[in-house]
């Protein structure tokens, strides 16, 4: 039945795009061709209009946007305009804009971009409108927008035409001028701390810094492989070797890893480096930094996400991993003398793990399975195994532990942090330690990058460092229930017609 319905409205639909095309057909044999126009004088957006009435009753606009709606009545007529703030209804009559322009307003179709000029006025039923005196066809739509109060539901399409999915989804507009304050927001704080924002490499020989696996291109000018960043890490640190005490930068970084509500393969991150800090300056920076940009962004502290309610307001919770594990999971790792203890534990407990995992790899794998979910309000979770941290410095007390952090909220990591391991020797011993994991099928290990190792050969000061999800962090501050939702063309399986 579907289907029958389907075959019966496509014929229609292609015969509302012939239409179109020879609507388009004629203007431009009139000389009107609406392509022509290069450009339109905007005085006022919708709601800058609508905001501003008292002081704009009765004088000249001019907008410019999408029809959205468009009603004939005789010798005037009612049309509305969507532009970037939302929409405005105007007044079209015959008499005030002269009869060849009515004439062709009247085959204007839904979805053609249009300029109306005109005075703002209140109609009977109290609708701030504009009384058009001008109206001017800027571009010619010549396909069908979806039906207007149904909107674009289907998700797939949604994502695959973000440009339709803007035009009829109010709340997909908010959310990406949302993501755009937001990230507008961290830069403003980053520098007013002091930071600088740099750009670093994305093509690069050693894809390090991250524990992920990478794509990998060919560069056919000097007939080398090359890969796509998966962090921003070995290449900012280098800058703090070089004497730039604070810098950050945001950008795009690929992983070769599935799609699902909270992975893209490509996606933001912003990492900074700050030298002579530590993770507990990184803590206190991201702290403040969270609560900074809810308050610029949304206008308080306090978010709500899936109806779930987090308060940035008051003190971050600190916890180690030892202790999360032992408070959720009822094991504590303080008593795990043995890589044979640990395992028997994990077999126990039905946490499973893979041959080469060690004992502190097996703690992690215990704190994934039991305690992630629970880290609903922010959480910062501290010292984390070595084996599973190769470029952070060591907890001088207890060496088998890291200084690092990891950011949670809604059970999800947010942000992950380091006081930085800048000991040359240390390095290349645990760069070896992970080139020994890659060869035992650890595709996401690190291998030895020469150059960053000369670089902390040179010598790095002490250094704090971080890494922030911006995509998650927009889908928390805009309630947003997947990563696709929060980017503007997210990865999709090409379509047959596509390749």
């Amino acid at each position: 039945m579907a289907e029958q319905q389907k075959n019966n409205q496509e014929p229609d639909l292609n015969q509302l795009r012939k239409v179109r095309r020879e609507k388009l057909a004629d203007l431009q044999a009139g000389g009107k061709d609406p392509f022509v126009i290069t450009k339109y004088e905007q005085s006022h957006h919708s709601q800058e209009i609508k905001d501003n009435f008292e002081e704009l009753e009765g004088k000249h606009v001019t907008i410019a946007g999408r029809m959205m709606s468009k009603r004939v009545m005789g010798k005037a007529s009612f049309c509305n305009v969507q532009d970037l703030q939302g929409n405005i209804q105007s007044y079209v009559a015959r008499d005030n804009v002269g009869e060849d322009v009515y004439k062709d307003f009247k085959k204007f179709d839904v979805g053609d971009v249009i300029g109306i000029g005109g005075e703002v006025f209140k109609t009977k039923t109290g609708e701030i409108s504009i009384h058009a005196t001008e109206i001017t066809l800027l571009s010619k739509s010549l396909q069908i927008l979806p039906e207007k109060f149904h909107g674009l539901t289907n998700t797939d399409l949604r994502y695959r035409q973000r440009y339709v999915d803007l035009i009829m989804n109010p709340e997909v507009k908010d959310t990406f001028i949302k993501r755009s304050k937001i990230i507008s927001s961290i830069r403003k704080y980053l520098d007013a701390q002091g930071f600088m924002e740099v750009e670093t490499p994305m093509l690069v020989q050693n894809a390090g810094g991250a524990a992920a696996r990478p794509f990998e291109t060919h560069f056919n000018a000097l007939d080398e492989d090359l890969k796509l960043r998966i962090s921003l890490e070995l290449y900012l640190k280098r800058l703090i070797v070089g004497g730039l005490e604070k810098v950050y930068e945001i950008g795009r970084v690929f992983r070769n890893e599935g799609l699902d509500t909270r992975h893209n393969p490509e996606f933001t991150l912003m990492e900074l480096y700050q030298a002579y800090t530590d993770y507990h300056g990184m803590m206190d920076l991201t702290e403040n930094l969270y609560r900074h940009v809810a308050q610029e962004v949304l206008g308080t502290t306090t978010i709500v996400y899936n109806g779930i309610e987090m308060d940035l307001g008051k003190p971050f919770e600190r916890i180690t991993m030892v202790d999360a594990v032992k408070k959720y999971a009822g094991v504590d790792w303080n008593e795990v003398e043995t890589l044979e203890q640990a395992r028997a534990l994990a077999k126990e407990h039905h946490v499973e793990f893979e041959e080469r995992h060690k004992k502190g790899d097996i703690l992690n794998l215990f704190f994934e399975e039991y305690v992630e979910d629970h880290l609903i309000q922010p959480t910062f979770v501290m010292d984390h195994p070595i084996e599973i941290s190769p470029l952070t410095k060591k907890k001088p007390e207890n060496p088998e532990y890291v200084e690092r952090f990891e950011f949670f909220m809604n059970g999800w990591e947010m942000a992950n942090a380091y006081s930085e391991l800048n000991d040359p020797i240390d390095q290349r011993a645990r760069f070896k330690d992970q080139e020994e994991q890659l060869a035992q099928g650890n595709d996401e290990a690190n291998t030895t990058d020469e150059d960053f190792m000369n670089a902390l050969e040179i010598g790095m000061p002490p250094t704090g460092g971080i890494g922030f999800g911006i995509d998650r962090m927009c889908m928390l501050l805009t309630d947003s229930a997947a990563i696709r939702d929060v980017l503007l063309f997210p990865t999709m399986k090409s379509l047959p017609n596509d390749k």
